[in-house]
């Protein structure tokens, strides 16, 4: 299973959306959420978050994912960082050898799955060669067949592009189908709210709430659309890559990625109906 991100995107432009066939998303009352607001050095809550441990993804990532408060932690002011750490006192082993680096990955599978829904956080990136934060959605272990919607990928080297995609059975890695997004200053100066509105036959991407991409099945030209079932959250700090390749001498370690908030809220079926 992949972090799976893409140099090069299938793009579509707004001239090209197609909205007679889609449910118009229409968020409902919130259903999850996570405010992150514990002493700092406390843990994530295990209530509603778990974490992938190990260097078992496929993208030639250079971190070890651990489930220590020294790369998950609440700060105490409202957030939760995401640590990534240069060095590997505790020994751990990479698919490379010896682990260069540690950061941390959690997710809400088995704890919290929602099929629709708008699904919304707050967060301040790091920045520098080889960082990539991201914030996405998978649909089950058995990828790409299930499904993945990247909320948002940024590579730390490009801090001022957001990347959109969604993956699915043929089109996933490179083929993935979404953009990109430049913004005027770069993302990690501060903190920006990244979204996804997903009903029937329509996912939409929002950034500090204004829409940015949206997806439709007339999207992936033939291929079949997967995002019909129930998906988990995922959050992360990788280091390295093929996508975002190496850190180099100026990559400055520590660094992390701030959570300010997770929210979800249902889809809004008799809403979105109304509307249409």
């Amino acid at each position: 299973m992949l972090l799976a991100a893409a140099v090069i995107l299938t793009t579509l432009t707004a001239c090209s959306w197609p909205r007679e066939e889609s449910a118009v998303p229409t968020p409902g009352p919130y259903v999850w959420s996570d405010e992150f607001d514990a002493p700092a050095g406390t843990p994530v809550d295990a209530a509603k978050w778990k974490f992938d441990v190990g260097n078992r993804w496929g993208d030639h990532e250079l971190e070890y994912y651990t489930d220590s408060t020294r790369n998950v932690a609440h700060d105490g002011k409202g957030n939760l960082a995401i640590t990534a750490r240069a060095g590997n006192p505790d020994g751990y082993q990479c698919q490379y050898g010896p682990c260069k680096y540690t950061s941390g990955r959690i997710l809400t599978e088995g704890i919290f799955e929602q099929k629709y829904g708008y699904f919304e956080s707050r967060i301040k990136i790091p920045r520098g060669k080889g960082m990539w934060p991201a914030f996405w959605l998978l649909g089950g272990n058995n990828w790409p067949a299930q499904g993945e919607i990247d909320i948002m990928e940024v590579l730390g080297h490009t801090p001022a592009t957001v990347h959109a995609t969604a993956h699915g059975p043929g089109y996933f890695g490179g083929g993935g189908i979404g953009t990109k997004k430049a913004t005027r200053a770069p993302l990690s100066d501060d903190f920006h709210t990244y979204a996804v509105d997903w009903s029937p036959n329509l996912v939409v991407w929002y950034l500090d709430g204004a829409e940015y991409f949206r997806m439709t099945p007339k999207s992936l030209k033939g291929k079949n659309w997967v995002f019909d079932h129930p998906f988990h959250i995922i959050l992360n700090l990788a280091v390295g890559g093929r996508w975002p390749g190496a850190p180099d001498e100026n990559t400055v370690f520590p660094q992390s990625m701030l959570i300010d908030y997770v929210r979800v809220k249902a889809w809004d079926n008799a809403a979105s109906a109304a509307r249409r």
